[in-house]
């Protein structure tokens, strides 16, 4: 995100400083969607081939050549093309920890002062969230970073929650060969989903042979000398040899000075959809991504961070900066639309609200997957899909897809929500034959268009 708001900030013609503790490029490109997604991938089109007749595959992945894969694409660490990206656009990067130490002034490693005429941007993102649990604390664990940057496969893998991180490296590791248990609190992992999608990935995961333990948990940990002991909330005992701790994420503000100008350390950045901190005087700090807490992903930071970047490069310039809705200025989709794909096998592509709003005249249409394109795509094809729709003003609030490949079905909802497309025009968008994105054809007319 800081790279972003940097060059947009840049292309507005300031002098722009980017400082940071680890590695230019951020989590996302070393140890997050980069590298988990290259985990998933040879699995999923394992997966895939087998389902199709005829395509001669084997049926085991050779984890090594997975690993090779993943560190090529996050050069095992090394950022210097990111270095040098940065200064090609006119950014200078600044190696180091960063605090605010004042007004529009960061310090770096406790000596070098930066001095900003025009605003300061905060790009931080956040840290994992570690639950309370007895013994924690005295045993190594992996967090996402340890579960994405492993380069041997554990006989034995435990994981702790059933959000995102935790569906896909269960899955991820399970298919690279390890025995894993899945713990969640609920009947169904993905619980911000719509109860479909939970369902479809506890089946996929368990066909796979992940242990999923649900409406249970962990309460206590130890090391047994021969791996590592989580007691289940039911009373049952398990040994593994590497426990991933997927319990969320929180914005990663301690550290950063926020105390110097009078703001809480360890909360979300409150920002206002230019990216504007409210609760500071001055308008000179700026916030974008994870810190804010508002859309803690990837493309959503980035987009904030545009938003954010140009703002301050026009302020600067002595522009009017009108923060209407959905302007260059502002970060309106995070209120209406904001997309995410889970890459298990199936997968979770959904956009907007997952289900109706209680109260309202939203009406929810929900059909299997079962079209000419899926059909063709895999033998025994099975998947969901939901629109969620505004009936007052016949547009979409919401779609969710769940199914094989359906990732890229994600964006053509994404603009038919933000372009507010009225349903009776989404009609005329008509699907190629034969792909799987006949099934908005077929969403329509359960609809009764």
């Amino acid at each position: 995100m800081g790279e972003v708001a940097a060059e947009r900030a840049a292309r507005g013609g300031l002098k722009v400083a980017l400082v940071e503790h680890e590695r230019f490029g951020g989590e996302c490109s070393y140890w997050a969607c980069v590298p988990s997604k290259a985990l998933l991938r040879p699995g999923n089109l394992l997966a895939a081939a087998k389902r199709v007749p005829g395509v001669p595959i084997g049926d085991r992945i050779d984890p090594a050549a997975v690993f090779a894969r993943r560190d090529w694409f996050t050069g095992k660490g090394d950022d210097t093309g990111q270095v040098d990206w940065a200064r090609g656009v006119g950014i200078e990067p600044v190696r180091g920890h960063g605090e605010i130490t004042g007004e529009r002034e960061v310090t770096v490693d406790g000596d070098r002062v930066l001095t900003a005429r025009h605003a300061v941007i905060v790009c931080t993102g956040s840290v994992p969230s570690r639950p309370s649990i007895p013994g924690l604390d005295t045993i190594r664990t992996w967090g996402s970073r340890e579960a994405t940057s492993a380069s041997s496969v554990p006989a034995r893998l435990g994981v702790l929650g059933g959000g995102v991180v935790g569906v896909e490296m269960a899955q991820a590791w399970a298919r690279l060969g390890s025995e894993v248990h899945l713990v969640i609190t609920g009947e169904r992992p993905l619980p911000r989903n719509a109860v479909f999608a939970g369902d479809l990935v506890l089946h996929g995961l368990r066909e796979e042979g992940v242990y999923v333990h649900t409406m249970s948990g962990v309460t206590g940990v130890s090391d047994t000398g021969n791996g590592i002991e989580l007691v289940l909330k039911d009373g049952e005992r398990l040994v593994v040899d590497e426990f991933l701790v997927a319990t969320g994420r929180r914005p990663a503000t301690a550290g950063l000075g926020l105390e110097n100008i009078g703001l809480e350390a360890g909360r979300a950045l409150e920002v206002e959809d230019t990216g504007r901190v409210s609760a500071v005087d001055g308008g000179w700090l700026f916030a974008a991504g994870d810190v804010t807490g508002r859309a803690p992903l990837t493309h959503q930071g980035k987009y904030a961070a545009r938003a954010a970047g140009d703002t301050v490069a026009a302020l600067a310039a002595g522009e009017q900066v009108t923060a209407t809705p959905w302007s260059r200025f502002t970060a309106t989709a995070d209120h209406h639309a904001i997309p995410q794909v889970v890459f298990t096998d199936p997968e979770v592509a959904a956009v907007g609200l997952a289900d109706a709003r209680p109260g309202s005249a939203d009406r929810v249409v929900d059909i299997d997957i079962a079209v000419a394109g899926s059909s063709l795509h895999a033998d025994g094809y099975t998947g969901k899909a939901r629109i969620v729709v505004d009936t007052e003003r016949n547009v979409l609030l919401g779609v969710t897809f769940v199914g094989q490949d359906v990732s890229e079905l994600v964006h053509s909802a994404t603009v038919a929500i933000v372009g507010e497309v009225p349903l009776d025009r989404l009609w005329h968008a008509v699907p190629s034959f034969p792909t799987i994105s006949e099934v908005w054809l077929r969403l329509l007319e359960a609809y009764g268009l």
